[in-house]
Protein backbone atom coordinates (compact mmCIF):
# COMPACT_ATOMS: atom_id res chain seq x y z
CA UNK A 1 0.00 0.00 0.00
CA UNK A 2 3.02 2.34 -0.32
CA UNK A 3 1.56 3.68 -3.57
CA UNK A 4 -1.65 4.64 -1.84
CA UNK A 5 0.31 6.34 0.92
CA UNK A 6 2.27 8.19 -1.76
CA UNK A 7 -0.97 9.50 -3.27
CA UNK A 8 -2.15 10.69 0.13
CA UNK A 9 1.15 12.39 0.96
CA UNK A 10 1.56 14.47 -2.21
CA UNK A 11 0.97 18.13 -1.29
CA UNK A 12 0.49 19.17 -4.90
CA UNK A 13 -2.28 16.63 -5.28
CA UNK A 14 -4.03 17.77 -2.07
CA UNK A 15 -4.70 14.08 -1.62
CA UNK A 16 -6.93 12.98 1.25
CA UNK A 17 -8.47 9.70 2.30
CA UNK A 18 -11.70 11.01 0.82
CA UNK A 19 -10.01 11.52 -2.55
CA UNK A 20 -8.39 8.08 -2.38
CA UNK A 21 -11.74 6.52 -1.50
CA UNK A 22 -13.33 8.28 -4.48
CA UNK A 23 -10.73 6.79 -6.85
CA UNK A 24 -11.29 3.31 -5.44
CA UNK A 25 -15.08 3.70 -5.65
CA UNK A 26 -14.91 4.75 -9.30
CA UNK A 27 -12.76 1.70 -10.13
CA UNK A 28 -15.04 -0.56 -8.08
CA UNK A 29 -18.00 0.49 -10.27
CA UNK A 30 -16.41 -0.84 -13.47
CA UNK A 31 -17.69 -4.39 -12.85
CA UNK A 32 -20.85 -4.64 -10.67
CA UNK A 33 -23.38 -3.55 -13.31
CA UNK A 34 -22.06 -6.32 -15.58
CA UNK A 35 -21.19 -9.10 -13.12
CA UNK A 36 -24.39 -8.52 -11.10
CA UNK A 37 -26.38 -9.73 -14.09
CA UNK A 38 -25.09 -13.32 -13.88
CA UNK A 39 -26.64 -14.38 -10.52
CA UNK A 40 -30.14 -13.31 -11.68
CA UNK A 41 -29.76 -14.51 -15.29
CA UNK A 42 -31.75 -17.73 -14.73
CA UNK A 43 -34.61 -15.65 -13.27
CA UNK A 44 -34.45 -13.25 -16.22
CA UNK A 45 -34.60 -16.19 -18.64
CA UNK A 46 -37.72 -17.53 -16.96
CA UNK A 47 -39.32 -14.11 -16.62
CA UNK A 48 -38.93 -12.84 -20.19
CA UNK A 49 -38.41 -16.14 -22.01
CA UNK A 50 -34.80 -15.65 -23.13
CA UNK A 51 -32.98 -18.61 -24.67
CA UNK A 52 -29.39 -19.36 -23.72
CA UNK A 53 -28.25 -17.79 -27.00
CA UNK A 54 -30.24 -14.60 -26.37
CA UNK A 55 -28.92 -14.51 -22.82
CA UNK A 56 -25.43 -14.87 -24.23
CA UNK A 57 -26.05 -11.82 -26.39
CA UNK A 58 -27.30 -9.90 -23.34
CA UNK A 59 -24.19 -10.72 -21.32
CA UNK A 60 -21.90 -10.04 -24.30
CA UNK A 61 -23.30 -6.59 -25.06
CA UNK A 62 -21.42 -4.69 -22.30
CA UNK A 63 -18.11 -6.28 -23.28
CA UNK A 64 -18.73 -5.39 -26.92
CA UNK A 65 -19.39 -1.79 -25.87
CA UNK A 66 -16.15 -1.79 -23.88
CA UNK A 67 -14.28 -2.49 -27.08
CA UNK A 68 -16.19 -0.34 -29.55
CA UNK A 69 -16.00 2.76 -27.35
CA UNK A 70 -12.49 2.23 -25.97
CA UNK A 71 -10.90 4.59 -28.56
CA UNK A 72 -13.34 7.35 -27.56
CA UNK A 73 -12.38 7.32 -23.88
CA UNK A 74 -8.87 8.84 -24.18
CA UNK A 75 -10.13 11.39 -26.71
CA UNK A 76 -12.86 12.53 -24.35
CA UNK A 77 -10.36 12.64 -21.48
CA UNK A 78 -8.05 14.87 -23.52
CA UNK A 79 -10.91 17.17 -24.51
CA UNK A 80 -12.88 17.41 -21.28
CA UNK A 81 -10.41 16.13 -18.69
CA UNK A 82 -10.22 12.82 -16.86
CA UNK A 83 -12.31 14.12 -13.96
CA UNK A 84 -15.25 15.13 -16.13
CA UNK A 85 -14.97 11.98 -18.24
CA UNK A 86 -15.21 9.78 -15.16
CA UNK A 87 -18.10 11.86 -13.84
CA UNK A 88 -19.93 11.40 -17.14
CA UNK A 89 -19.27 7.67 -17.01
CA UNK A 90 -20.81 7.41 -13.53
CA UNK A 91 -23.86 9.43 -14.59
CA UNK A 92 -24.38 7.11 -17.59
CA UNK A 93 -23.96 4.02 -15.40
CA UNK A 94 -26.76 5.28 -13.15
CA UNK A 95 -29.00 6.07 -16.14
CA UNK A 96 -28.26 2.75 -17.83
CA UNK A 97 -29.05 0.75 -14.70
CA UNK A 98 -32.32 2.66 -14.27
CA UNK A 99 -33.29 2.01 -17.90
CA UNK A 100 -32.33 -1.67 -17.69
CA UNK A 101 -34.49 -2.13 -14.60
CA UNK A 102 -37.53 -0.29 -15.94
CA UNK A 103 -39.41 -3.32 -17.23
CA UNK A 104 -39.71 -4.30 -20.91
CA UNK A 105 -37.25 -6.61 -22.64
CA UNK A 106 -36.23 -3.85 -25.04
CA UNK A 107 -35.12 -1.58 -22.20
CA UNK A 108 -33.26 -4.51 -20.63
CA UNK A 109 -31.05 -4.68 -23.72
CA UNK A 110 -30.91 -0.90 -24.27
CA UNK A 111 -29.94 -0.23 -20.66
CA UNK A 112 -27.27 -2.91 -20.85
CA UNK A 113 -25.76 -1.18 -23.89
CA UNK A 114 -25.75 2.15 -22.05
CA UNK A 115 -24.08 0.58 -19.01
CA UNK A 116 -21.40 -1.01 -21.17
CA UNK A 117 -20.79 2.27 -22.98
CA UNK A 118 -20.44 4.13 -19.69
CA UNK A 119 -17.96 1.65 -18.26
CA UNK A 120 -15.89 1.92 -21.45
CA UNK A 121 -15.46 5.63 -20.73
CA UNK A 122 -14.16 4.79 -17.28
CA UNK A 123 -11.22 2.81 -18.65
CA UNK A 124 -8.85 5.79 -18.85
CA UNK A 125 -6.56 4.96 -15.93
CA UNK A 126 -3.54 3.03 -17.37
CA UNK A 127 -2.21 6.12 -19.15
CA UNK A 128 -2.77 8.20 -16.02
CA UNK A 129 -0.81 5.70 -13.93
CA UNK A 130 2.07 5.73 -16.43
CA UNK A 131 2.13 9.55 -16.38
CA UNK A 132 1.68 10.33 -12.68
CA UNK A 133 3.19 7.24 -11.01
CA UNK A 134 6.11 6.14 -13.23
CA UNK A 135 8.01 4.73 -10.24
CA UNK A 136 5.00 3.04 -8.63
CA UNK A 137 3.44 1.45 -11.67
CA UNK A 138 3.08 -2.02 -10.15
CA UNK A 139 1.50 -1.00 -6.85
CA UNK A 140 -0.82 1.58 -8.38
CA UNK A 141 -1.99 -0.84 -11.08
CA UNK A 142 -2.48 -3.45 -8.38
CA UNK A 143 -4.71 -1.10 -6.35
CA UNK A 144 -6.69 -0.26 -9.48
CA UNK A 145 -7.18 -3.86 -10.59
CA UNK A 146 -7.92 -4.98 -7.01
CA UNK A 147 -10.70 -2.39 -6.76
CA UNK A 148 -12.18 -3.63 -10.05
CA UNK A 149 -12.09 -7.23 -8.83
CA UNK A 150 -13.57 -6.26 -5.47
CA UNK A 151 -16.51 -4.59 -7.21
CA UNK A 152 -17.14 -7.76 -9.18
CA UNK A 153 -16.96 -9.89 -6.05
CA UNK A 154 -19.43 -7.64 -4.27
CA UNK A 155 -21.89 -7.84 -7.14
CA UNK A 156 -21.63 -11.59 -7.56
CA UNK A 157 -22.07 -12.34 -3.88
CA UNK A 158 -24.70 -9.86 -2.76
CA UNK A 159 -27.10 -9.32 -5.68
CA UNK A 160 -29.41 -12.26 -4.92
CA UNK A 161 -29.24 -12.21 -1.08
CA UNK A 162 -29.90 -8.45 -0.86
CA UNK A 163 -32.74 -8.70 -3.40
CA UNK A 164 -34.33 -11.49 -1.36
CA UNK A 165 -33.92 -9.56 1.87
CA UNK A 166 -35.68 -6.56 0.28
CA UNK A 167 -38.31 -8.71 -1.42
CA UNK A 168 -37.58 -7.46 -4.97
CA UNK A 169 -37.37 -9.31 -8.29
CA UNK A 170 -34.48 -9.30 -10.78
CA UNK A 171 -35.31 -5.74 -11.87
CA UNK A 172 -34.98 -4.47 -8.33
CA UNK A 173 -31.83 -6.54 -7.84
CA UNK A 174 -30.16 -4.88 -10.83
CA UNK A 175 -31.40 -1.44 -9.79
CA UNK A 176 -29.55 -1.74 -6.47
CA UNK A 177 -26.24 -1.23 -8.27
CA UNK A 178 -27.43 2.17 -9.41
CA UNK A 179 -27.25 3.23 -5.77
CA UNK A 180 -23.64 2.01 -5.56
CA UNK A 181 -22.76 4.04 -8.67
CA UNK A 182 -24.56 7.06 -7.20
CA UNK A 183 -22.40 6.88 -4.06
CA UNK A 184 -19.27 6.87 -6.23
CA UNK A 185 -20.64 9.79 -8.26
CA UNK A 186 -21.28 11.88 -5.15
CA UNK A 187 -17.82 11.09 -3.77
CA UNK A 188 -16.13 11.93 -7.08
CA UNK A 189 -18.07 15.13 -7.77
CA UNK A 190 -16.11 17.43 -5.38
CA UNK A 191 -12.82 16.42 -7.01
CA UNK A 192 -13.73 16.87 -10.68
CA UNK A 193 -12.54 20.42 -11.32
CA UNK A 194 -9.42 20.04 -9.23
CA UNK A 195 -8.40 16.74 -10.86
CA UNK A 196 -8.67 18.24 -14.36
CA UNK A 197 -6.89 21.44 -13.34
CA UNK A 198 -4.10 19.63 -11.48
CA UNK A 199 -3.51 17.08 -14.21
CA UNK A 200 -4.44 19.08 -17.27
CA UNK A 201 -1.30 18.24 -19.23
CA UNK A 202 -1.47 17.86 -22.99
CA UNK A 203 0.10 14.61 -24.09
CA UNK A 204 2.16 14.10 -27.23
CA UNK A 205 0.45 12.61 -30.23
CA UNK A 206 1.79 9.22 -31.26
CA UNK A 207 1.12 7.17 -34.34
CA UNK A 208 -1.33 4.25 -34.11
CA UNK A 209 0.24 0.95 -33.13
CA UNK A 210 -1.65 -1.29 -35.56
CA UNK A 211 1.58 -2.39 -37.28
CA UNK A 212 3.35 -3.32 -34.05
CA UNK A 213 3.45 -7.11 -33.45
CA UNK A 214 4.10 -6.52 -29.76
CA UNK A 215 1.04 -4.28 -29.47
CA UNK A 216 -1.06 -7.05 -31.01
CA UNK A 217 0.36 -9.58 -28.56
CA UNK A 218 -0.52 -7.36 -25.59
CA UNK A 219 -3.95 -6.83 -27.15
CA UNK A 220 -4.48 -10.56 -27.62
CA UNK A 221 -3.54 -11.33 -24.02
CA UNK A 222 -5.88 -8.60 -22.79
CA UNK A 223 -8.73 -9.83 -24.97
CA UNK A 224 -8.36 -13.52 -24.21
CA UNK A 225 -8.20 -13.06 -20.44
CA UNK A 226 -11.29 -10.83 -20.71
CA UNK A 227 -13.08 -13.43 -22.84
CA UNK A 228 -12.43 -16.10 -20.24
CA UNK A 229 -13.49 -13.89 -17.35
CA UNK A 230 -16.74 -12.62 -18.84
CA UNK A 231 -17.71 -16.03 -20.23
CA UNK A 232 -17.23 -17.73 -16.87
CA UNK A 233 -18.81 -14.85 -14.95
CA UNK A 234 -21.89 -15.00 -17.18
CA UNK A 235 -22.44 -18.75 -17.14
CA UNK A 236 -20.83 -20.43 -14.12
CA UNK A 237 -23.79 -19.52 -11.86
CA UNK A 238 -26.14 -21.12 -14.41
CA UNK A 239 -23.91 -24.20 -14.54
CA UNK A 240 -24.04 -24.52 -10.76
CA UNK A 241 -27.82 -24.00 -10.71
CA UNK A 242 -28.14 -26.84 -13.24
CA UNK A 243 -26.16 -29.00 -10.81
CA UNK A 244 -28.72 -28.30 -8.12
CA UNK A 245 -27.24 -25.30 -6.33
CA UNK A 246 -29.48 -22.54 -5.06
CA UNK A 247 -29.07 -19.32 -7.12
CA UNK A 248 -27.78 -17.46 -4.06
CA UNK A 249 -25.16 -20.14 -3.43
CA UNK A 250 -24.18 -20.10 -7.11
CA UNK A 251 -23.72 -16.35 -6.86
CA UNK A 252 -21.59 -16.72 -3.75
CA UNK A 253 -19.35 -19.22 -5.53
CA UNK A 254 -18.76 -16.65 -8.26
CA UNK A 255 -18.14 -14.00 -5.61
CA UNK A 256 -15.68 -16.31 -3.86
CA UNK A 257 -13.68 -16.57 -7.08
CA UNK A 258 -13.60 -12.79 -7.30
CA UNK A 259 -12.49 -12.49 -3.67
CA UNK A 260 -9.62 -14.95 -4.15
CA UNK A 261 -8.81 -13.03 -7.33
CA UNK A 262 -8.03 -9.93 -5.26
CA UNK A 263 -4.73 -11.44 -4.18
CA UNK A 264 -3.79 -12.24 -7.77
CA UNK A 265 -4.82 -8.86 -9.13
CA UNK A 266 -2.67 -7.11 -6.51
CA UNK A 267 0.33 -9.45 -6.59
CA UNK A 268 0.75 -9.90 -10.35
CA UNK A 269 1.45 -6.22 -11.18
CA UNK A 270 3.93 -5.89 -8.30
CA UNK A 271 5.77 -9.06 -9.36
CA UNK A 272 5.67 -8.14 -13.05
CA UNK A 273 7.25 -4.72 -12.53
CA UNK A 274 10.15 -6.30 -10.63
CA UNK A 275 11.03 -8.50 -13.59
CA UNK A 276 12.48 -7.48 -16.94
CA UNK A 277 10.48 -10.23 -18.62
CA UNK A 278 7.00 -11.40 -17.65
CA UNK A 279 6.83 -14.55 -19.79
CA UNK A 280 6.87 -17.03 -16.91
CA UNK A 281 4.33 -14.97 -14.97
CA UNK A 282 1.92 -14.95 -17.94
CA UNK A 283 2.23 -18.69 -18.55
CA UNK A 284 2.00 -19.59 -14.87
CA UNK A 285 -1.07 -17.56 -13.99
CA UNK A 286 -2.87 -18.79 -17.12
CA UNK A 287 -2.12 -22.37 -16.10
CA UNK A 288 -3.59 -21.67 -12.66
CA UNK A 289 -6.83 -20.36 -14.19
CA UNK A 290 -7.05 -23.34 -16.53
CA UNK A 291 -6.57 -25.73 -13.62
CA UNK A 292 -9.46 -24.10 -11.77
CA UNK A 293 -11.81 -24.35 -14.74
CA UNK A 294 -10.78 -27.95 -15.33
CA UNK A 295 -11.73 -28.63 -11.71
CA UNK A 296 -15.19 -27.16 -12.33
CA UNK A 297 -15.61 -29.64 -15.18
CA UNK A 298 -14.12 -32.77 -13.65
CA UNK A 299 -14.62 -32.41 -9.90
CA UNK A 300 -18.29 -31.92 -9.00
CA UNK A 301 -18.48 -31.38 -5.26
CA UNK A 302 -15.17 -29.49 -5.17
CA UNK A 303 -16.58 -26.27 -6.60
CA UNK A 304 -15.24 -24.14 -3.74
CA UNK A 305 -11.64 -25.22 -4.36
CA UNK A 306 -11.98 -24.99 -8.13
CA UNK A 307 -13.46 -21.49 -7.98
CA UNK A 308 -10.72 -20.34 -5.60
CA UNK A 309 -8.03 -21.49 -8.02
CA UNK A 310 -9.87 -20.03 -11.02
CA UNK A 311 -10.29 -16.72 -9.23
CA UNK A 312 -6.60 -16.37 -8.38
CA UNK A 313 -5.61 -17.08 -11.99
CA UNK A 314 -8.14 -14.73 -13.54
CA UNK A 315 -7.46 -11.92 -11.06
CA UNK A 316 -3.75 -12.17 -11.75
CA UNK A 317 -4.37 -12.16 -15.51
CA UNK A 318 -6.34 -8.93 -15.24
CA UNK A 319 -3.59 -7.29 -13.21
CA UNK A 320 -0.88 -8.46 -15.60
CA UNK A 321 -2.79 -7.35 -18.71
CA UNK A 322 -3.16 -3.83 -17.31
CA UNK A 323 0.50 -3.78 -16.27
CA UNK A 324 1.73 -4.91 -19.68
CA UNK A 325 0.08 -1.88 -21.28
CA UNK A 326 2.33 0.29 -19.13
CA UNK A 327 5.53 -1.79 -19.17
CA UNK A 328 5.54 -2.20 -22.94
CA UNK A 329 5.16 1.58 -23.46
CA UNK A 330 8.02 4.11 -23.44
CA UNK A 331 5.85 7.00 -22.21
CA UNK A 332 2.33 8.02 -21.18
CA UNK A 333 1.25 8.84 -24.73
CA UNK A 334 2.16 5.36 -25.97
CA UNK A 335 0.57 3.80 -22.88
CA UNK A 336 -2.71 5.58 -23.66
CA UNK A 337 -2.51 4.51 -27.29
CA UNK A 338 -1.74 0.88 -26.40
CA UNK A 339 -4.49 0.87 -23.77
CA UNK A 340 -7.01 2.12 -26.32
CA UNK A 341 -5.98 -0.49 -28.88
CA UNK A 342 -5.86 -3.37 -26.38
CA UNK A 343 -9.25 -2.53 -24.90
CA UNK A 344 -10.89 -1.80 -28.26
CA UNK A 345 -9.83 -4.97 -30.07
CA UNK A 346 -9.56 -7.08 -26.93
CA UNK A 347 -13.03 -6.38 -25.60
CA UNK A 348 -14.69 -6.70 -29.02
CA UNK A 349 -13.16 -10.15 -29.29
CA UNK A 350 -14.00 -10.96 -25.67
CA UNK A 351 -17.67 -10.24 -26.35
CA UNK A 352 -17.79 -13.50 -28.31
CA UNK A 353 -17.16 -15.49 -25.14
CA UNK A 354 -20.53 -15.28 -23.36
CA UNK A 355 -22.37 -15.60 -26.67
CA UNK A 356 -20.34 -18.63 -27.79
CA UNK A 357 -20.83 -20.43 -24.48
CA UNK A 358 -24.59 -19.86 -24.58
CA UNK A 359 -24.87 -20.90 -28.23
CA UNK A 360 -22.82 -24.07 -27.70
CA UNK A 361 -24.97 -24.97 -24.72
CA UNK A 362 -28.10 -24.57 -26.87
CA UNK A 363 -26.56 -26.74 -29.60
CA UNK A 364 -25.21 -29.54 -27.39
CA UNK A 365 -27.49 -29.40 -24.35
CA UNK A 366 -24.37 -29.77 -22.22
CA UNK A 367 -21.82 -27.55 -20.52
CA UNK A 368 -18.86 -29.81 -21.34
CA UNK A 369 -18.17 -28.52 -24.85
CA UNK A 370 -18.30 -24.82 -23.85
CA UNK A 371 -15.89 -25.44 -20.97
CA UNK A 372 -13.50 -27.35 -23.25
CA UNK A 373 -13.61 -24.39 -25.64
CA UNK A 374 -12.61 -22.04 -22.82
CA UNK A 375 -9.76 -24.36 -21.84
CA UNK A 376 -8.52 -24.09 -25.43
CA UNK A 377 -8.67 -20.30 -25.12
CA UNK A 378 -6.36 -20.51 -22.10
CA UNK A 379 -3.72 -22.24 -24.25
CA UNK A 380 -3.74 -19.37 -26.75
CA UNK A 381 -3.77 -16.85 -23.90
CA UNK A 382 -0.60 -18.36 -22.41
CA UNK A 383 1.12 -18.20 -25.80
CA UNK A 384 0.24 -14.54 -26.28
CA UNK A 385 1.31 -13.76 -22.72
CA UNK A 386 4.73 -15.32 -23.28
CA UNK A 387 5.20 -13.19 -26.42
CA UNK A 388 3.89 -10.00 -24.76
CA UNK A 389 6.12 -10.63 -21.75
CA UNK A 390 9.36 -10.04 -23.66
CA UNK A 391 11.53 -7.09 -22.63
CA UNK A 392 10.56 -4.82 -25.52
CA UNK A 393 8.70 -1.54 -26.18
CA UNK A 394 5.90 -0.91 -28.65
CA UNK A 395 7.34 2.34 -30.02
CA UNK A 396 9.37 0.39 -32.55
CA UNK A 397 9.27 -3.12 -31.08
CA UNK A 398 12.78 -2.57 -29.74
CA UNK A 399 14.32 -4.01 -26.56
CA UNK A 400 13.18 -2.01 -23.54
CA UNK A 401 16.74 -1.57 -22.36
CA UNK A 402 17.50 0.56 -25.43
CA UNK A 403 14.46 2.77 -25.13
Amino acid sequence: MNALADVLARPRARATWWFAAAIVLVAANLRPAVVGLAPVLPEIQRSVGLSATASGVLTALPVLCFGLLAPAAPRLARRFGIGRTLLGALVLICLGIALRSSGPTATLFAGTVLVGSAIALGNVLPGLIKRDFPHRTGSMTGIYSMAISAGGALAAGTTVPVARALGVDWRGALALWGAFALVALLCWLPHVRWVDRARGVREAHVRPLWRSPLAWQVTAFMGLQSLGFYATSAWLPAIFVDRGFDPATAGWLLAFASVTGLSGSMAAPVLATRLRRQRAVAAGLTAVAALGLLGVLLLPGAEVVSMAVLGVGQGAALGLSLTLMVLRSPDAAHAAQLSGMAQCVGYVGAAAGPFAVGALHDLTGSWTVPILLLLGVFVVQATMGVLAGRDRLVAADVPASTG
